[in-house]
């Protein structure tokens, strides 16, 4: 795929199967290759109508119909890519959409698409910044609502608008400081003073600092809130894992230590994503496999956000005071649930008295996950401990890896620049710097990015998109 390619181009945009199916063309010579073959039920073409109308006939070769359509027709520069578009709307028989296809591929100067096109042009003629393309993908990608709400965030140019109003702090700090340069050589003159311009770069600092913060919170909603279920073997954590998915995924057995190695799976609780983590029970063992089973549980605890921390409610005294030494002390910053299974076990009013076990300040539930009891209370207290609020039109979230990077390097850039100030160090040193942070955060609209950089994001998209 190149900048330079003026090509013609169509695919099909909806998956075979359904009652409808649309193929998009898009290029210079969209309208001439649809008019070829479409036959209008008015005799009017497409080339004599204006843009945003609509226009019912069939698609015809020689003296084969292929179907009765639909074209929706876009003249540049009011459409998805910029360019002069038509968007076929044909019924969803595989058959007809790849014929139609075949048949505009075949004129000269018309090809099929390849994958992420129809948004990589509308990328290079303005109609959005690379950020807002790559959310794009997001949107397509995205299986809850949280990573649906952020997605469409980041498409509408929430993120956009905030990288270019650091952008104009930047650009305005940056002119102060090459306006001190360029009359240095008359001490008498002050265009800002030190302690001001600190001021600004803090505040710029602060922002950026802010944006990567909030990667934490968009990777979780974009990828699923890591939730690690843990604690001793036979606590009925494979149980509940499969009550929390509605699903046989894990293998539950009376004998002890039959999960071995940490089995994952997402699951949608209330519009967000959670990855659930059943790990090995936690045990002293001389068993080699099972042991490694167990040194992973103390990497899923480690990496996941939530910990849901299994006991068996009718020995639940002896099994906390064994693994509150041993889990507690990894789950540092992050939110503890406390849960009490085979609550059918033990007598009524009991479960006061193993309250008190518990921190104030700790969650608990108590449940069967065998007989399916308190689980939407369950489900209740991981969505709260998930920490993921309801967006509105102000909030920004980083939920995209690369953004995250070029933020970083942009964060670490600003602090420099701060420190250079705070330290008196010379403005051409500390000008540098700031030209490096501009250019980090330009790299994420894609005012500097590379071919190499837009090949491997466009890639990744499906084809007709």
């Amino acid at each position: 795929m190149t900048h330079t390619d003026n090509s013609t181009i169509c695919a099909i945009a909806t998956p075979p199967g359904g009652a409808l199916g649309i193929i998009r063309v898009s290029g210079t010579r969209a309208i001439e290759a649809v008019d070829r073959l479409f036959r209008p039920a008015n005799g009017k073409p497409l080339a004599q109508r204006g843009g945003n109308t609509t226009a019912f006939g069939t698609i015809a070769a020689g003296g084969e119909t292929v179907d009765e359509v639909v074209a929706t027709l876009f003249r540049a520069p009011h459409s998805y890519t910029g360019e002069d578009s038509v968007e076929i709307s044909c019924h969803g028989s595989a058959y007809i959409m790849n014929r139609i296809v075949q048949l505009l591929a075949s004129q000269d100067g018309c090809r099929v698409a390849q994958p992420g096109e129809y948004t990589l042009r509308a990328f290079i003629n303005g109609k959005m910044d690379l950020s807002q393309a790559e959310a794009v993908a997001d949107v397509i990608a995205s299986t809850s609502k949280a990573a649906h709400d952020v997605a469409v965030s980041q498409m509408r140019g929430g993120f956009s608008r905030k990288l270019k109003g650091l952008r104009e702090k930047l650009l305005h700090l940056t002119s102060l400081m090459e306006l001190e340069l360029d009359f240095s050589d008359h001490e008498e003159l002050e265009f800002a003073d030190r302690s001001e311009l600190k001021s600004l770069c803090d505040e710029i600092e602060t922002e950026i600092s802010r944006l990567c913060n909030s990667f934490a919170v968009g990777n979780a909603m974009k990828n699923g809130v890591p939730v690690a279920i843990v604690g001793e073997t036979n606590s009925g954590k494979s149980t509940l894992l499969n009550t929390l998915l509605d699903d046989d995924k894990a293998i539950v057995s009376d004998i002890q230590g039959t999960t071995r190695d940490t089995i994952e799976d997402m699951v949608n609780i209330n519009g967000i994503t959670f990855r659930f983590i059943d790990t090995a029970g936690i045990r002293d063992t001389s068993d080699k496999i099972e042991s490694i089973g167990i040194e992973r549980t103390f990497k899923a605890i480690s990496q996941a956000s939530v910990v849901l921390l299994v006991l068996d409610a009718s020995i639940a005294m002896f099994q906390w005071t064994e693994l509150s030494e041993k889990v507690l002390p990894l789950c540092k910053d992050k939110h503890v649930i406390v849960v009490f299974n085979k609550t059918d076990l033990i007598a009524e009013g009991q479960d006061a008295l193993l309250k008190r076990l518990i921190p104030d300040d700790m969650a608990t539930a108590f449940i069967s996950a065998k007989e399916k009891r308190n689980i939407p209370t369950l489900q209740q207290l991981i969505v709260q401990a998930s920490s993921l609020k309801q967006l509105n039109d102000e909030d920004v979230i980083v939920t995209n890896t690369r953004h995250f990077n070029a933020l970083s390097l942009a964060l670490a850039s600003i602090h420099r620049v701060s420190e250079g100030l705070a330290n008196d160090i010379p403005s051409d040193l500390v000008s540098q710097d700031l030209r490096e942070c501009i250019y980090h955060l330009s790299d994420i609209a894609g005012e500097v990015t590379t071919d190499a950089v837009l090949a491997n994001i466009f890639e990744r998209f499906c084809i007709g998109k």
